[in-house]
């Protein structure tokens, strides 16, 4: 699993007021937790990852880090692994879901899985979080933006009200591409942000320099 744009961008992105305990649904090779775990140095940090070969690499990744002795994987579904630890509650809990529908070259098939599928997931998923955010916990999630609109409706069934949208454009003039949305049980009116990540073709905004001067060697 290779570094992705999304995933960086949800790990500078995802915010709390000093979380003492951090959850990372779907941690591939575990960045994104190492990016939170620098970020939040009083934090301790489960991952789950239900890919064997990726949570082996992240825990292999953990081991070597710095931040070794708060990151624990768990090499599971996120399902299983609340399921075992029933008692768990985080202050901040972040996911950059898979998105297999948008590598489908039928449209017909992506939409008929994203109505389906997609939502199904979820489902699921904003189920298990909302029964294991602390009561001022915050849900990041990064989505293609139709995604978000299907989500944040979902998110109502639960008690989990927006908190705030960062809508990321690659360029200033471009529409936005995907949505870094937060959700929790405080209710508050919406924060909506851009986040641009190209002043031009390969070169990136001082915004993106930035965000990032503290994880890319390159800044």
């Amino acid at each position: 699993m290779k570094i992705n744009t999304d995933g960086v961008l949800l790990g500078v992105l995802a915010d709390a007021d000093h979380p003492k305990s951090i959850l990372d649904i779907g941690t591939g090779t575990g960045v994104i937790a190492l990016m939170l775990a620098q970020r939040f140095a009083d934090a301790k940090i489960d991952a789950v990852e239900i890919d064997q070969s990726a949570a082996e690499t992240a825990r292999r990744n953990f081991q070597n880090s710095s931040f070794s002795n708060r990151l624990t994987i768990y090499p599971s579904g996120f399902v299983e692994f609340f399921n075992q630890h029933p008692d768990k509650k985080y202050d901040l809990i972040v996911s950059n879901p898979p998105f297999y529908i948008n590598s489908l070259k039928s449209p017909e098939v992506k939409k008929e899985l994203a109505k389906h599928a997609d939502k199904l997931f979820f489902e699921e998923l904003l189920s298990s979080v909302s029964m294991h955010i602390s009561e001022f916990g915050i849900l990041y999630m990064i989505l293609p933006v139709e995604t978000a609109q299907m989500v944040d409706s979902l998110a109502v069934k639960h008690q989990l009200k927006i908190q705030k949208k960062i809508f990321i454009h690659s360029f200033s003039e471009s529409k936005p591409h995907r949505v870094v949305v937060a959700y929790g049980f405080e209710k508050t009116s919406a924060i909506a942000e851009r986040f641009v990540i190209y002043e031009s073709p390969k070169t990136y905004t001082e915004q993106y320099r930035e965000a990032f001067k503290d994880f890319f060697t390159i800044f």
